[in-house]
């Protein structure tokens, strides 16, 4: 769990810094590494609901 968490810390700051970059703004930053948390828990839900469907065998 420890590992998923910093891993989860380590993706949305690099995802901060990268945004704060492109756009001069820490603010804009924090919002797009807020929203990048975000969208990804549904995007990965979605994932996982489309996959539970998928059958590879």
């Amino acid at each position: 769990m420890l590992k998923t968490i910093s891993w989860r810390v380590t993706a949305s700051l690099d995802t901060f810094l990268i945004a704060w970059v492109v756009t001069g703004q820490p603010m804009v930053g924090g919002a797009i590494a807020i929203g990048e948390v975000l969208t990804k828990l549904v995007w990965y839900y979605l994932h996982e609901r489309v996959w539970a469907h998928i059958d590879v065998a």
